[in-house]
């Protein structure tokens, strides 16, 4: 059977907890996403049930089962372990508690256990999946989703959520989206992919060059810089209604950063001839001038809680990071090693900012504390490595890198481990931006 492409919204899903009672993390320590030497949870995934026998079940099981896997291997949290050393199989002694022998996982080296079954009715399933702890022998999650095949990938997303957030306490990235610039059209024009690099669609058709995606804050509008009439200006779009803002003020109009929890923008527009940061309400107008100072000023990003702005300024003769807190106006200095430090981003847990730095007449990933201290490099010879921006729960990283020839999107952890590519597509892909918050599941 062909899995069709899996709906973005999922309205036939029920999911509900099933009899027995589901542990709370915080009765036992699992992962520490602020741990830079997180070790990975060695985890079971055999293959899901097919609970009525029927034939279609076994390639819908075996999909569960593999995207089940891929999803929480991106993570970064988990060592998935080889099927092929399991020692039993739930699809023969049962996928409950009762039926499961757990020391026969624990000999393999699972510390984690997940099984699952899945019974099919027509165009639509049952999935049942519950996550077991080996050494305590409880059952962390357990869960039942009913829904259409082609609600497969979302009811996934959905159980992978649960198990982050018995885990860490957080819900973790599934919902989340990534926006970046792509030349596959023969234009840069602005797309869109899942956290994951999956369903990469085009949002933009300005046959032209679209730069800078910024994600409002409950991800429903994008703001972008657009060079359509000639000359970079703002485009404020609403991603569900055909709502659409332009800031085309004389001079330039670019690099939005969308304030946290408002409908409020910040962005670097030059009517006035200096190039400087200025805050725009959610519809384009001008609200205030944040900075006044010789040098441009561009680059904004906010932290989580709105009240400071990072940016990128050349007051000081070359292109540095600086912080400004919004209500005094008072600008501290943040970076001072290097001549060239630029694209900051804040990360959720407000410590720390990303930014891009040339090292050696290369652009390397760098991080440093809020206050300007600890700063560390995590990208190295790997080409050019730019425009970082954090994951909604701080735990990745994604960015551009040219490491491969061509510049395309990379993930990797917090801390500078497992750089992957995340997806590959026609022409050259840059600048990503995650979105804010992962949607709720």
């Amino acid at each position: 059977m062909t899995i069709k492409k899996t709906c973005i919204t999922l309205i036939t899903v029920f999911y509900f907890l099933i009899l027995l009672p589901t542990v709370s993390a915080a009765a036992h320590d699992y992962i520490d996403i602020t741990n830079p030497f997180l070790k990975k949870m060695p985890i079971a995934i055999p293959k899901f049930a097919e609970m009525s026998g029927a034939k279609e079940e076994k390639e819908i099981a075996e999909q569960c089962t593999k995207l089940l896997a891929n999803t929480l291997e991106f993570t970064c949290y988990f060592k998935i372990l080889d099927p092929a050393s399991f020692l039993e199989d739930p699809r023969e002694t049962g996928i409950g508690a009762s039926n499961i022998n757990f020391s026969n996982w624990r000999t393999v080296g699972a510390e984690l256990l997940i099984t699952g079954g899945i019974q099919i009715d027509g165009d639509s399933f049952l999935a049942e999946m519950r996550l077991f702890d080996t050494f305590i022998t409880k059952r962390l999650v357990g869960k039942k989703y009913r829904g259409n095949v082609t609600d497969l990938r979302t009811i996934i997303l959905r159980f992978s959520s649960e198990i982050i957030k018995a885990l860490t306490g957080s819900r973790g990235i599934f919902g989340s989206k990534i926006a970046f610039v792509s030349t596959g059209s023969g234009n840069k024009e602005i797309f869109v992919c899942d956290f994951d690099g999956y369903a990469p669609s085009q949002l933009t058709f300005d046959s032209n060059i679209a730069l800078s995606p910024a994600w409002s804050s409950d991800s429903s509008w994008i703001a972008y810089t657009s060079y359509k009439k000639g000359k970079p200006d703002l485009y404020l779009q609403h991603l569900k209604d055909d709502r659409l803002s332009i800031v085309d003020r004389e001079g330039i109009n670019i690099t939005p950063a969308w304030q946290p929890d408002k409908f409020a923008l910040a962005a670097t527009l030059s009517f006035t001839g200096d190039p400087e940061i200025y805050m725009l309400t959610g519809t384009g107008k001008i609200i205030k001038r944040l900075t006044n100072t010789w040098g441009i000023d561009v680059s904004p990003t906010f932290s989580p809680d709105g009240k400071k702005m990072a940016f990128v300024s050349k007051r000081s003769g070359t292109p540095q990071i600086y912080v400004m807190e919004i209500a005094s106006g008072k600008v501290n200095r943040l970076t001072f090693e290097g001549d060239y430090n630029t694209t900051p981003s804040w990360s959720p847990s407000g410590n720390k900012i990303a930014f891009s730095s040339i090292v050696n007449g290369q652009f390397n990933i760098n991080m440093i504390d809020n206050t300007g201290g600890n700063s560390i490099q995590l990208t190295e010879d790997a080409g050019d490595n730019e425009s970082p921006t954090w994951s909604p729960d701080g735990s990745l990283i994604a960015f551009s890198s040219t490491r491969e020839g061509t510049n395309r999107i990379y993930i990797m952890t917090a801390y500078g481990t497992d750089q992957r590519r995340l997806l590959m597509l026609p022409g050259e892909q840059s600048n990503p931006k995650w979105s804010l918050r992962a949607d709720r599941n």
